[in-house]
């Protein structure tokens, strides 16, 4: 996939935003997930009526955070190689003509 220029256009890399936001959900998700498994107390628990809140919450980011990881792999972003060039100041024609 070439342009005119015969430059080829380049993926956005670590610069995919979706790849940075899979991993602040994918760090947050991995400490919950450990917290709800070895650090969560019975008594807390029972605040959350039986439910392991940390634990089920830990283990949504990570899924979540795996299908953001997946999707800017499987439709990664592509920069052009050459900056779009906008002609329309010429093609507009003048207030007085």
């Amino acid at each position: 996939m070439a342009t005119e220029s015969g430059a080829r256009p380049k993926k956005a890399g670590a610069f995919d935003i979706r790849l940075i936001i899979a991993l602040l959900i994918g760090v947050y998700g991995v400490i919950l997930t450990v917290m709800g498994i070895w650090f969560t107390s019975e008594a807390e628990r029972q605040k959350a009526a039986g439910v392991n809140i940390n634990l089920w919450a830990g283990i949504g980011m990570l899924v979540v955070s795996a299908l953001f990881f997946v999707w800017a792999q499987v439709r990664p972003l592509v920069v052009p190689a050459e900056p779009e060039t906008t002609e329309a100041a010429d093609t507009t024609p003048a207030a007085g003509e």
